[in-house]
């Protein structure tokens, strides 16, 4: 129990609610991360290492506690097909996190512990009309959120290599027309307190060819993500059955992806970086067929056994992503970014309930030293926008647009 309830805590705090971008990845963690749009393994410099490549913890050699968060803001999550075309509800996701570092003394390591925001998926659609003429709710928040403590070391003095473990907490919560029953035919639900508890790891290596050029890899493993120990309700009430809870419901077939990530770091001079990294994410291996489950009724008239597989087949994922960082002064730091990676969801497996659709994305921002010892950093993120049009089996033709801007900011503070 207390477990279960530490882990959701971390849940509230980091990851409120989701939203998908590279999939359903974040495409960068921490501020500077963030900001040079994901191009990040070879730069990874503060403690969002942790989380993109433990080898650049070496980078840090005094201790560093980071603080960061967004904030973002859907300005075209619409679901549409036709009898509706609904914005969701939904428009605000906070997401935050923070990690603290330090170098190992008599040692050439550094070690940190962080927590982060890593993504998710879904939206919140508000009494829309249903094919059974009435309204009622469709909505899926599927968030996932890390603990990882990590260390890199300074095998010599041009490369450098580091470890992480990822413990992952996911959790899912759907409504799919609760309040809607049509006979033995259509049975609507809630699914409430789903989650996994998995661990992974990631591998990283930093190696500076020259002061001017660093290259760098990492790898992920996969991590299945069983969403097990959740409630769901069904409306029977068509059927003569009422409402009809059953007190063990799962939802399977997710998992973060094995990724393998290359980059390099490049200045061509003094006051300029330029970063570049291709990152091949292994959805078609993590996301196949999502199956709902639901078993355990409190009404022994009703179906033993609730739900059915729906196909996902998602395919891999090619993610390119470029950065610039500028000195304009001793003091500020100006950062831009482009990130690209192909949407992964077959055009006939899309849905509202995961809009995991959005491709290209633009940021921009600054850092600004107050003193040696803080660091403020903040900056923009812009979805560019996108639509998906399909057919869904119960809903006929349709359509998902998904476009957002996200705000980041940091707080750093060394010693």
């Amino acid at each position: 129990m207390t477990g279960r309830l530490i882990t959701g805590l971390t849940m509230t705090i980091f990851s409120h609610a989701a939203y998908a971008t590279n999939g359903i990845n974040l495409i960068g963690f921490g501020a500077e991360s963030s900001l040079m749009a994901g191009a990040d393994v070879a730069v990874a410099r503060d403690t969002s290492a942790l989380n993109t490549n433990p080898a650049g913890l070496t980078q840090i050699k005094a201790p560093l506690l980071d603080m960061f968060g967004s904030i973002l803001r859907t300005t075209d999550l619409v679901h549409k097909d036709a009898l509706n075309e609904e914005h969701a509800s939904n428009r605000y996701t906070p997401l935050g996190g923070g990690g603290y570092a330090r170098p190992l003394e008599n040692s050439s390591c550094t070690a940190g512990i962080g927590f982060f925001a890593q993504g998710g998926a879904g939206g919140v659609f508000d009494k829309i009309r249903t094919p059974f003429g009435n309204r009622d709710d469709l909505s899926s928040l599927f968030g996932i959120a890390k603990i990882i403590p990590g260390f890199g070391c300074e095998v010599t003095d041009k490369l450098s290599l580091g470890a992480s473990l990822n413990i992952v907490y996911a959790s899912i919560e759907q409504d799919f027309f609760a309040n809607t029953s049509v006979g033995n035919a259509f049975a609507g639900y809630k699914l409430e307190d789903a989650s996994a508890l998995r661990t992974g790891f990631k591998l990283g290596m930093q190696y500076r060819v020259s002061p001017t050029l660093t290259l760098a890899a990492t790898y992920t493993e996969k991590t299945e993500l069983p969403l097990t120990g959740g409630t769901l309700v069904a409306d029977f009430t068509g059927a003569g059955l009422g409402k009809v809870k059953y007190s063990d419901a799962s939802v399977k077939g997710f998992a973060l992806p094995r990724e393998v990530a290359v980059g390099l770091a490049f200045k061509p001079a003094d006051d300029w970086l330029l970063s570049f990294k291709l990152n091949w994410l292994n959805w078609d291996d993590a996301i196949d067929d999502v199956r709902l489950r639901a078993t355990k009724p409190n009404n022994p008239a009703a179906p033993s056994v609730y739900g059915s597989p729906s196909a996902a087949d998602w395919k891999n994922q090619w993610v390119i992503a470029t950065g610039v960082a500028y000195n304009w002064d001793d003091r500020t730091t100006i950062y831009a970014g482009h990130n690209y990676g192909k949407n992964p969801i077959p055009r006939e497996n899309s849905s509202p309930l995961l809009a995991g659709i959005l491709e290209h994305h633009l940021t921009f921002g600054a850092a600004h030293k107050i003193n040696q010892q803080w660091l403020m950093t903040g900056g923009v993120e812009w979805m560019l926008p996108v639509s998906v049009k399909y057919n869904s089996a119960l809903l006929g033709d349709s359509e998902i647009r998904n476009e957002a801007i996200v705000l980041h900011f940091m707080l750093s503070r060394r010693w």
